[in-house]
Order: structure tokens, then C-alpha cells, then sequence
């Protein structure tokens, strides 16, 4: 077991993060059932203490509540953190396709408000939280690049999962970061999306690595959710229960390889196992679950055995890894 925490070069940038960062959409408090807010800021402290460095969020978390939470956890030590935030849905009307950034000003005057919420006069990470082609994406990569050139932001990238959008988004090769769901149970990423990311030097931001908690081993087909909580859908829709009912049978077999290591912990470790991933961001509401997932950074990487298995249980996107095996 390692002793500390291992940190990753982003992307072709200069900026070190750490494997394991936190991800902080629960802490809005408004989409994955109750939170408290010291619990968050208790995680954020222990995540912080521990070693970790890297911390997303977006302006939509609870309608600001999380970057609002994160910022008072950063006071008087913003130099610990490498801060990724995100813009787009708090002035977006889905049905509509609109946003209200209609103008780089107007969108940097979005950016402002992140800025305010979090008390920091400066994000490491900057990304485009909304990637509908009807919304102009050169309005988001004008603005970001002009708050480059102020110092507000350093960094920019966008969070997606389309591969022609990201393509698009990285026109001119100065996109610094993708947000992509990659875990076991959604290894789509691997066909197209993170080799072009190793090719272009585009640091990797995994989220989804839990697959929802279904990942952590908790859920049974008779797991209830709280109001609020999105993942009831999983019982209200019919086509999203089936697809949960046959995670958790991959889930059951998965558990043949968690000695000495729980199945959440696996699952992060799958996903470090690629060398186009630069952080994975499990999301945590209390230290005892950031202290479970840091744990994950600790523990000695999956062999090209315990890979095959899972490649057995979840097979490979176009039959193939995009890493040493």
C-alpha cells in the first residue's frame, strides 16, 4: 500500500492533480437526497488532510449552494486547491434549446458569479457544463479565453460525452480539459474519446466512476430513494429498471474481485488502471465515504488479471483497451 496519494500531470498542462479528487455535486443538496453542510465541509477538510487537491463543482449544484460551500471551505488556504467549476445550465432552458450566454460579456459575467460564490479571484478549470449543438460554443471558448487573458481563469475545457462536440470544442487545440462519465459499466469513452484526448494533451476528468452508487455495492432491486433523489427513476421508468436490474447482476459477479478492497474501491481503481485519466471524482457527502474513496489511491493497482475479469463482465469498447494490459 502506498503511503500518500499519486499525482498525474494534466493533460499536457503544468498543473499536478491528484488521482483521486472529490466531487461535490451531492453537496448542492437539491439531487442526491438530503446533506448536511458540515458534513460536506468535514469532507472536504479530511479530503484536503489527506492529501487531495483536486475538487469540482458547478454553478447548477444546488443552485450555487455547492460552489458556495467549497468556497468557504477554501478560505484562507486556496492555495490547497486546484478548483474545477462549471457554467451553462443555471441560463439554459432545455426545451427551448436558449441560453442567455449569448455574448462572451455575458457569458463572463457568469463567470463572475462562480467566481463570487466560490471567494476566489481566480478557477483553475473553467468547463462548459451544457453541449447542445444549438447552443453556440464559440460565444463559451471566446469568453473563457478572455478571462485567460484577465487572469480569472487559467484553464478551460468542457464536460461531454458527444466526441464530434469535444472535437469541435478543441478547434483551435487550446481546450485544456474534457468531463466524461467513464466507470465499468460505461466504458464507451475508451473508443474514441480518451485516445483523442492522450493525442491532444487533454487532461481527463472522470466522473460517473461510481456509476450513480450502483458501483459502491449498496443497492439491492428493492433499494428505495428519497424524494429529490433523481435515481428514483430507476423504479419509475421502465427501460431505466431494466438497465438497473442488469448492473446489479454485473455488480454481483464484480464482487469475486474485492479482496482486500471494496467494490467502490475497485471501481476507482479501474478507472485510475487508464492512462488517459488524469483525476476520477467520486462524490462524497461525509469523511467517512472520502475517506473510502482516498483509500482507493492508496491500494496497489489492478492486475492484468483482475482486468480481464472485468473485461469479461463488461467487454472492452471496440474489443479492445486503450492501456497495457
Amino acid at each position: 500500500m502506498r503511503e500518500e496519494l499519486l499525482y498525474r500531470q494534466f493533460g499536457r498542462r503544468s498543473l499536478q492533480v491528484t488521482e483521486i479528487g472529490i466531487g461535490l455535486w451531492a453537496a448542492g443538496g437539491d439531487q442526491w437526497g438530503k446533506t448536511e453542510d458540515q458534513h460536506i465541509l468535514n469532507a472536504i477538510d479530511y479530503a484536503l488532510d489527506a492529501g487531495v487537491n483536486f475538487f469540482d463543482t458547478a454553478d447548477v449544484y444546488g443552485a450555487g449552494h455547492s460552489e458556495e460551500l467549497l468556497g468557504k471551505a477554501m478560505h484562507g488556504r486556496r492555495e490547497k486547491f486546484v478548483l474545477a467549476t462549471k457554467i451553462g445550465w443555471f441560463n439554459f432552458d432545455g426545451e427551448k434549446g436558449h441560453s442567455a450566454y449569448t455574448s462572451p460579456d455575458k457569458l463572463i459575467t457568469g463567470v463572475e458569479e462562480n467566481l463570487r460564490r466560490l471567494q476566489t479571484d481566480y478557477i483553475d478549470i473553467i468547463q462548459s457544463h451544457i453541449n447542445f449543438r444549438e447552443v453556440t460554443m464559440e460565444v463559451f471558448i471566446e469568453g473563457f479565453q478572455k478571462l485567460q487573458q484577465t487572469g480569472k481563469v487559467r484553464h478551460y475545457g468542457v464536460s461531454t460525452s458527444d466526441f464530434e462536440y469535444l472535437k469541435a470544442f478543441n478547434v483551435d487545440g487550446k481546450c485544456s480539459s474534457l468531463q466524461i462519465d467513464y466507470s465499468i459499466l460505461n466504458r464507451t469513452a475508451e473508443a474514441d474519446i480518451l485516445p483523442y484526448c492522450q493525442a491532444n494533451g487533454i487532461g481527463v476528468i472522470a466522473r460517473g466512476s461510481l456509476a450513480m452508487g450502483i458501483l459502491a455495492g449498496k443497492f439491492t432491486t428493492e433499494t428505495s430513494f428519497d424524494e429529490g433523489d433523481f435515481r428514483r427513476r430507476w423504479h419509475e421508468e421502465p427501460e431505466e429498471h431494466r438497465i438497473f436490474v442488469e448492473d446489479l447482476r454485473k455488480v454481483e459477479i464484480l464482487r469475486s474481485l474485492t479482496d482486500g478492497r471494496s467494490l467502490a474501491q475497485l471501481a476507482l481503481q479501474f478507472v485510475l488502471a487508464n492512462p488517459a485519466v488524469s483525476t476520477v471524482i467520486p462524490g462524497v457527502k461525509n469523511p467517512a465515504q472520502a475517506q473510502a474513496n482516498i483509500q482507493a489511491g492508496l491500494l496497489s493497482p489492478l492486475t492484468a488479471e483482475e482486468l480481464a475479469v472485468i473485461d469479461s463482465v463488461v467487454p472492452p469498447c471496440g474489443g479492445r483497451k486503450i492501456w497495457p494490459a
